[in-house]
């Protein structure tokens, strides 16, 4: 976390202290926050209002939480969203398309690093070891990732309800996770209309409550030129968002055809990404189901792994779509054998591109409407919806995880006992200390080595 004084310790710049930001010295800090962005979106979003709103005051923290009450209502990642929107309002496009691939670019880099040494040197003791005491711990992750959802979201039986039902429709009835989705947003679209106390809850990060000093963008500032809303503008960006999914994806299926590997996983990740409301948990339900069941991309073992990789790299969690499409771009080389680390690297660039591409068109496309009004976004019904039924899909995901990882052979086989002790610690840090995802990864590694060292 980025240490920085306080706004009691502070006292606010005047206005003629406040100077005009060069886009280079924006460009400096949002490839700084792509290298620090750790814990997960509350954690960047913390990061953003320290360093933005209360340090150098770029933006009044009424604006702030506007744009990310917007970023909330969106599929995809609402820090990365964040960033790209407040990059965007300073410096127009070009502002917001570099805040947001910088946000991501640092973290597709590491990823394919690791997952190269992951798939080359998870055989190796050591690398064995380190892997055996994340597994467990990651189920812990996503089972206290579906208690923190759930206490801020099921606030009615209705919303217990939807959770339950979502649960069992893919749990035991196998349904996909759109068609979950989609029943989950009509079912909070009509609450909406006929018991709105029910469905309406209101955004998670309240109204703006404190004052740290005149800002750039303020209270009042005037709605830049470029911000303004405009039909043409909208067309145009529609346009070029068409052509920027229609090229690669046409390549693509000219050169290898409809059914390769590269050719699927683009398509695959354009429709996960139009599905990510609530966070990269409530995806991951989804990309277990294509990756891994339909498509046999990796193993659910392998799953696991990467998301453990995933929680441990800054930017967005979402980005264990990276490690999902190196694996399978690896496993299936379409460049020939000898090249497997470049179908792998094509291959998570590619993922990375079709994933966040709808995020840059909702922000530039969508943040003019938003600055038109500067009131709170409404017409949350829906997403609270989404966001119940999600509750429901992460537990099952929970589930998955744990039986793969306590059963490792199945129920005919052993109950790997120090898998569930492991399990159990990390739990206790996470839900009695309250400690932090990467402290409980690193300690359950740790009693991972152990095992792994007195097994062998």
């Amino acid at each position: 976390m980025v240490g920085t004084p306080s706004a009691v310790d502070e006292q606010p710049k005047p206005h003629a202290a406040l100077r005009p930001v060069s886009l280079f010295e924006a460009f400096l800090f949002w490839l700084k926050l792509g290298f620090i962005s750790f814990g997960g979106p509350a954690g960047q979003i913390s990061i953003m209002h320290q360093e933005l709103v209360e340090r150098r005051r770029w933006v009044s923290e009424k604006r702030f939480l506007h744009a990310l009450n917007y970023c909330m209502l969106l599929p995809g990642p609402e820090a990365q969203q964040l960033a790209t929107y407040i990059g965007w309002l300073m410096h127009r496009t070009w502002g917001g398309v570099i805040a947001g691939a910088l946000f991501v670019l640092p973290s597709l880099f590491i990823l394919i690093g690791l997952s190269w040494v992951y798939i080359v040197f998870g055989d190796v003791p050591v690398v064995a070891g380190i892997f055996y005491g994340i597994k467990p711990a990651v189920t812990a992750i996503v089972v206290h990732a579906a208690h923190r959802i759930g206490s801020r979201a099921l606030k009615n039986g209705w919303l217990w309800a939807m959770a339950a039902a979502s649960f069992v429709a893919i749990f035991a009835l196998n349904v996909p996770f759109p068609l979950i989705v989609l029943a989950a947003a009509l079912i909070g679209y009509a609450g909406g209309r006929f018991a709105p106390d029910k469905f309406v809850i209101g955004g998670g990060h309240g109204a703006a409550k404190s004052s740290y000093g005149p800002a750039l963008i303020d209270d009042d500032t005037p709605t830049p030129e470029h911000a303004r809303f405009s039909w043409g503008h909208l067309l145009r960006l529609l346009l070029v968002g068409a052509a920027l999914w229609c090229l690669p994806m046409g390549l693509l299926t000219l050169t290898f055809g409809w059914g390769a590997t590269l050719t699927q996983m683009g398509w695959f990740f354009t429709k996960a990404a139009l599905l990510t409301f609530g966070g990269a948990y409530a995806v991951l339900p989804y990309v277990y189901q294509g990756a891994v069941g339909h498509y046999g991309w990796l193993s659910p073992a392998q799953m696991i792994d990467g998301l453990a990789l995933g929680e441990t790299t800054p930017g967005p969690l979402i980005m264990v779509v990276a490690f999902v499409g190196f694996v399978g771009g690896y496993v299936h080389p379409m460049f020939g054998a000898e090249h497997p680390f470049l179908a792998g690297a094509v291959a998570a660039s590619l993922v990375t591109w079709f994933t966040f591409l709808p995020s840059f068109l909702f922000i530039l496309g969508g943040g003019p409407l938003v600055e038109s009004t500067h009131d709170e976004v409404k017409f949350t019904a829906p997403l609270t919806g989404i966001t119940a039924a999600v509750v429901g899909v992460i537990l099952n995901l929970a589930m998955f995880f744990g039986y793969h990882v306590l059963w490792p052979k199945g129920f005919g086989g052993a109950f790997d006992w120090p898998s569930a002790v492991i399990a159990l610690a990390a739990a206790v840090a996470l839900f009695r200390f309250k400690r932090g995802v990467i402290q409980v990864l690193v300690g359950c590694a740790v009693l991972g080595l152990v095992v792994h060292w007195v097994r062998v």
